[in-house]
């Protein structure tokens, strides 16, 4: 069974789970500040050529050594984030 972990150790590649369970994309960057210890939130891609979305640290649910991190969304509500650009907006 999985363990809950800290963000710091989320990697680029991770999955992200909504609330069925299912897969809504993967870590694409880990956004926040280590040194202090603020975890600020995702940028999670999904799919091949779109720009990824910004997952904020308050819709993430759990982290767990297993690679997975679940957020408090469907594929709907992911679908209406906004767009993590390359810019870091």
């Amino acid at each position: 069974m999985a363990s809950p972990v800290s963000w710091l150790l989320v990697e680029p590649g991770w999955r992200v789970e909504g609330t069925d369970g299912k897969e809504l994309g993967s870590v694409e960057e880990v956004l926040g500040d280590k040194d202090a210890d603020i975890f600020d939130g995702l940028a999670v891609l999904r799919g091949i050529g779109a720009l990824p979305r910004y997952v904020s640290a308050d819709l993430v649910t759990g982290i767990t050594d297993d690679g997975i991190v679940a957020v408090r969304l469907d594929a709907a509500g992911f679908e209406r984030l906004p767009e993590h650009g390359p810019s870091g907006s």
